[in-house]
């Protein structure tokens, strides 16, 4: 039978998860050594004309070019996996979706919005299902490799539900409340060994938020810190306005 025909697929997006991927070096060396890389943009000009085992997706459907694209890698795909904010939640494309789209096009486009048909900004899988899930801006590189390979072996993956603070306490980062600054780690679902915290950074949401957030904990911390509501609900939206909110 063979390795299996892996292929990279860029929908709107930066392409920076692809660039992730192509930077894990001697990680990357190994997963090749498992799969037969058939189609990757960023890499190799090949393409293949057959099924793919595994079809791995970037970015966000933003018109009917890429939903008719995204629904043709679907049909050649025994399993597809949405990697990077774009693809598993809208990410920042998504933002759009909190105004009319004919005001975003016009902000973007000028007077040239004919020439480029836009429609609402939509997560992956509210277009075709998804098999697996690969969260983050840009993603976390042991987390890909962990979903490859349970992809590869046909296990199951889990992301995890709970929030980015379990993962920064075990790292024992000072909480950036504690700082002064606004962290949407409380919220937000973890798998990312609280990357952007333990760098010094803050946490914006790029995962998605938690299916059952601890209400009571987050007005805690609104009281504590004097902070406005709306503020959080703001920063929020940076990657989560397709799915959580936007113009629903």
């Amino acid at each position: 039978m063979g390795r299996p025909k892996v292929a990279f697929f860029d929908l709107s997006c930066c392409e920076g998860c692809q660039l992730q991927v192509a930077n894990l070096g001697e990680e990357l060396l190994d997963v090749l050594g498992l799969i037969d890389l058939v189609e990757f943009r960023e890499v190799m000009s090949e393409t293949w004309p057959g099924r793919y085992d595994v079809a791995i997706v970037e970015g966000s459907v933003v018109n009917e070019e890429s939903e008719q694209r995204v629904r043709e890698i679907r049909e050649r795909c025994n399993v597809l996996i949405a990697y990077g904010s774009c693809a598993t939640i809208g990410g920042v494309n998504g933002m759009k979706n909190c105004r009319p789209i004919e005001e975003s096009q016009a902000a973007v486009y000028g007077d040239k919005t004919d020439w480029f048909p836009a429609s609402k900004t939509r997560a992956v899988d509210q277009v075709v299902p998804v098999d697996y899930y690969i969260h983050g801006c840009p993603i976390y590189p042991p987390e890909f490799i962990k979903v490859l390979k349970a992809a590869l072996a046909g296990l199951s993956y889990q992301v995890p539900d709970y929030a980015v603070c379990v993962e920064c306490k075990f790292n024992e980062n000072v909480c950036m409340y504690d700082k002064g600054v606004t962290c949407l780690g409380p919220i937000t679902r973890a798998g990312c060994n609280s990357w952007c915290i333990n760098a010094g950074n803050v946490c914006y949401g790029c995962r998605g938020m938690v299916s059952n957030p601890n209400k009571s904990g987050a007005e805690d911390v609104l009281r504590r810190y004097e902070l406005n509501p709306q503020l959080i609900a703001n920063k929020m939206m940076m990657y989560n306005a397709a799915k959580e909110g936007g113009d629903e």
